[in-house]
């Protein structure tokens, strides 16, 4: 679990806020291990919020648990900006949620490569509009503790964002930011 005051006080505001709203939220986790689902739940009343979180560690869980087609995994790697928005899409699908937040990445010590190094994290956000976003963070070599916080920070940024669009929070690192509102 981490231990951030700001971040617990973040995750309690969108409690509220999708609780107002009559909003649930779903996540799909790589190298956060569950942390987003586990800070949103360690606010109480999290529970009329927070319809369910995969954990989806391995290209297996991804396929088999939220439906991420293994020849996507297979032609882009499961770090990958296609990759996470089918993470968002399939976690939104197997679920009851409004939203859904996903994130997959290389939080090292080790893993990263010249084209995809450690620190690179790509997020998706599908809503039941249809819309999906994507955003791509190259947090550096910061640490894994470090890169899994900021990786919160950013999935936490996405659901403020998806609730109110007006809330704009960005944690450290490059964003490239891609929307597809076509569906």
């Amino acid at each position: 679990m981490i231990k951030d005051a700001a971040l617990l006080a973040r995750a309690e505001a969108l409690v509220r806020a999708y609780a107002a709203a009559g909003k649930k939220i779903a996540t799909a986790e790589s190298c956060t291990g569950g942390l987003v689902a586990g800070l949103l739940t360690a606010v109480p009343g999290s529970s009329a919020v927070v319809e369910r979180g995969f954990v989806t560690y391995s290209n297996e869980a991804k396929s088999e648990s939220i439906g991420v087609p293994m020849d996507l995994i297979v032609a882009h790697g499961a770090v990958s900006e296609p990759v996470a928005r089918a993470m968002a899409e399939g976690a939104l699908k197997a679920s009851r949620a409004d939203v859904a937040v996903s994130v997959t990445g290389i939080a090292g010590p080790g893993g990263g490569s010249e084209a995809k190094p450690v620190g690179l994290v790509h997020f998706g956000l599908a809503t039941k509009d249809g819309s999906t976003r994507h955003v791509e963070r190259h947090f550096g070599d910061l640490g894994r503790a470090e890169i899994r916080r900021l990786s919160v920070a950013q999935a936490l940024a996405l659901l403020e964002g998806a609730i109110d669009p007006l809330r704009h929070c960005e944690p450290h690192g490059e964003a490239i930011e891609r929307r597809d509102t076509s569906r």
